[in-house]
């Protein structure tokens, strides 16, 4: 049995890590209500200009021919944009989306197509490096408060890499806030447009082609829908990044949250569990004193 010093050494740790556990959630909790302010004030904004755009396809029928529109005869290379955070202690917040990336990864080289891996995020950079993929562009140091800056520059980099013919797909993977509890590993298609997620599905997840024709409002463009098309596809990019590193920071916060209050909580049992230790080391020892004592008068008596 571990002496009361001993014992008491180690609960005084333990105290110190609860402590700074405490502190990790509420500063983590506090942010995260910043950030959902962030994106229920983005959203409205993204779903508009993602419908736009999809309309703007549906309307003018045959893609425009432009660089970034074309769709490329075959898919060689295809683009993983994994959005991670710059830290841990945030439970499986990080290693989902690596293990996510990882497997489509896999899935593409079965089908013969090569990867070239993009990511934000220190962790994921890191991570990715480690396990041995080359990393095409790494954007770090902005995971827990992203502007639409950085965000322009993950897009820039990934029409360029599309454009220039280095890859023939675009797909991004991130987590999805739903709450401080719950994040979903989300993966979509940016480009090209002709397979992106816009033109599956809108805002809330239903099947356009599901809507009625006479349901629909009648949109006249000006000009014509193919030159806007060709305007909005840059925005609708930078959009779609952008959603992603919002939705990617609440839930990183809400993990953090709620892997910091688990520690709290686990760190509380283990100080009651040492407490309980050292009442009965300290419980030995004066049962030992005693018995010493006794020991020491019957031999004088």
């Amino acid at each position: 049995m571990a002496s009361q010093r001993d014992v008491k050494n180690r609960i005084s740790s333990i105290k110190n890590i609860e402590k700074i556990t405490r502190a990790m959630e509420m500063v983590a909790a506090a942010r995260l209500r910043r950030a959902e302010q962030r994106i229920q004030a983005m959203r409205p904004y993204a779903g508009a200009l993602r419908r736009m755009t999809r309309q703007a396809a549906e309307a003018a029928g045959s893609v425009p021919r432009l660089p970034i529109l074309s769709e490329h005869e075959q898919e060689n290379t295809v683009a993983l944009m994994l959005v991670t955070g710059d830290r841990g202690l945030a439970g499986a917040f990080n290693s989902q989306i690596i293990r996510a990336g990882v497997r489509a990864n896999d899935e593409e080289r079965r089908e013969g197509r090569n990867v070239a891996f993009f990511a934000s995020g220190r962790r994921g950079v890191s991570s990715l490096t480690f396990r041995g993929f080359d990393v095409r562009e790494g954007f770090v140091g902005f995971s827990e408060r992203p502007s639409y800056a950085n965000a322009r520059e993950i897009a820039e980099k990934l029409m360029a890499a599309y454009i220039d013919g280095e890859v023939d797909r675009v797909e991004i993977i991130y987590n999805g806030y739903i709450s401080p509890l719950t994040q979903k590993v989300t993966q979509e298609t940016l480009l090209p447009l002709q397979h992106a997620t816009i033109l599956e599905e809108d805002e809330e997840g239903h099947d356009d082609d599901a809507q009625e024709p006479e349901h629909r409002a009648l949109v006249e463009y000006e000009p014509d829908p193919e030159e806007i098309l060709a305007r909005l596809i840059p925005d609708y990019v930078e959009i779609s990044v952008y959603r992603a590193l919002l939705e990617s920071t609440a839930s990183e916060l809400g993990a953090r949250m709620t892997a910091m209050r688990n520690a709290s909580e686990n760190a509380g049992g283990i100080i009651e569990d040492l407490t309980l230790e050292m009442n009965r080391a300290r419980q030995a020892e004066i049962t030992q004193e005693i018995m010493e004592v006794v020991a020491g008068a019957e031999a004088l008596g």
